[in-house]
């Protein structure tokens, strides 16, 4: 009979083979094909001498010895022929002399985890078989509501259940262990990229010490990922000339980060004629761009350079699609957009073999401070996907234009946090600030 009890669905049989080695195909009485060499040890664990010979009976007819029964009559029998291995399924009664409930389940499943068990009993509580499956029974089946094959094929499904759950289990331990070895490269990727941002700034000129400096830097650099596609750098190109680059890979993570450091070796290396900011973006498209060319993916980077120039009292700068720097100029207490000066820039970096980035100029003053940034700043969305944009950080900046550069930075980004309702952003941050303390020959 099969009244309150229904069977799985459907059960791989071709995945069997994993169980037994050279095994041939059989049929049993119910017609379901199966293999095995040698019959499947089973631990019955039934203390009712005449329940367990019909469950012999009905073993032998409906599986054609494919399984072997070992009956005990107490839990502490059963537990010592565990303890000694070898059974490929349990059948279990929760009611022995010894034990009673679902402590009997428990005690077994402690004893050996990796073995299937179906709960055999003559309790038909709904509750109880609910909590036996829900700490790791297989099956719970009813004493005489139970046939021969409907027994087998239960014990069939819960070896091949509990084999599949040991393959997932071997499988979410490997990802871990991948996933942990993934973390470490991450983390040591992070390392290294946060070495190559600068970790001193340099003074003008040189021997001054930085409260003295004519030029002074500060920065924020917030990566969305655990590495990330923004990057920058200041140098010296004499005592009173200094180059800042900033740019944004495309997109975040792991391959921008590579890319990242290509780019500041191409930095370092053009050193010659970082003198000339046109000629500088230039060389860096035309070396980036026969690099990425060999990659499958598609890889492009928005730079800006500017050479600030306290003896010419002027700005130098081009621009590869990248967004346009803030002039903050205290003394009249504006804040404008470079592009003011001059709007023209050139594509992206890495696109075309042959760009032209045009060289701009801009006068500055004593006091003025700019400030170069990645779009992760501004194209961060609020939860109605409207986004943060440009008007919004350049009021920003304006209502806040006289605080000293760190605390700008601060309010900069709680301001789009608060837009956004977010502490993390999506993409990248890179926020770089230079104050222009004097000009003129030092």
């Amino acid at each position: 009979m099969r009244a309150n009890y229904e069977a799985p669905l459907f059960f791989s049989y071709m995945e069997a083979n994993v169980l037994h080695e050279e095994l041939a195909p059989v049929k049993d009485t119910s017609g379901i094909e199966t293999v095995y060499a040698k019959p499947v040890k089973v631990l019955l664990l039934e203390d009712n001498p005449g329940d367990a010979r019909l469950i012999q009976v009905m073993v032998s007819e409906a599986g054609l010895d494919f399984f072997e029964i070992e009956r005990v009559e107490r839990l502490k029998e059963g537990i010592n022929r565990l303890e000694h291995g070898g059974f490929g399924v349990v059948l279990c009664d929760l009611s022995l002399p010894d034990s009673h409930g679902l402590e009997t389940f428990a005690r077994l499943h402690a004893i050996a985890p990796t073995v299937p068990i179906i709960v055999l009993s003559g309790l038909n509580d709904t509750t109880i078989a609910v909590e036996a499956v829900h700490q790791g029974a297989q099956d719970f089946l009813i004493k005489g509501q139970v046939d021969g094959q409907l027994l087998v094929r239960a014990m069939r499904y819960a070896m091949e259940r509990k084999r599949m759950s040991e393959q997932l289990a071997r499988y979410a331990e490997e990802l871990r262990s991948k996933n942990a070895q993934l973390e470490a490269d991450f983390n040591m990727a992070r390392e290294i990229q946060e070495i190559f941002l600068p970790q001193q700034y340099p003074t003008f000129p040189h021997w001054a010490a930085p409260e003295q400096s004519t030029l002074r830097f500060s920065h924020r650099y917030l990566p969305a990922a655990a590495v990330g596609g923004d990057f920058f750098d200041i140098f010296s190109i004499t005592d009173t000339t200094a180059g800042v680059f900033i740019c944004d890979v495309m997109g975040h993570g792991m391959r921008a980060a590579l890319v990242t450091a290509i780019m500041r070796g191409l930095v370092e290396e053009l050193m010659p004629v970082a003198a000339d900011a046109s000629k500088f973006l230039t060389e860096i498209n035309r070396s980036l761009h026969a690099i990425l060319r060999r990659t499958r993916e598609p890889f492009l980077a928005t730079a800006f350079y500017v050479i600030i120039d306290v003896a010419a009292a002027e700005l130098r700068f081009a621009s590869a699609g990248h967004p346009s720097p803030f002039v903050i100029m205290r003394n009249s207490a504006r804040v404008e957009p470079l592009r003011f000066c001059d709007p023209r820039h050139g594509p992206a970096l890495g696109l075309f073999d042959r760009a032209a980035f045009p060289a701009c100029r801009c006068r500055i003053s004593a006091g003025d401070l700019l400030l170069l940034f990645t779009d992760g700043i501004y194209e961060a969305d609020n939860p109605h996907q409207e986004e943060y944009g440009m008007d919004r950080l350049l009021n920003a900046v304006r209502e806040r234009l006289a605080l000293p550069i760190e605390r700008l930075f601060d309010e900069m980004l709680r301001d789009v946090q608060r837009f956004t309702h977010a502490t993390e952003f999506d993409d990248d941050v890179c926020l770089v600030g230079v104050e222009i303390n004097r000009l003129g020959q030092s």
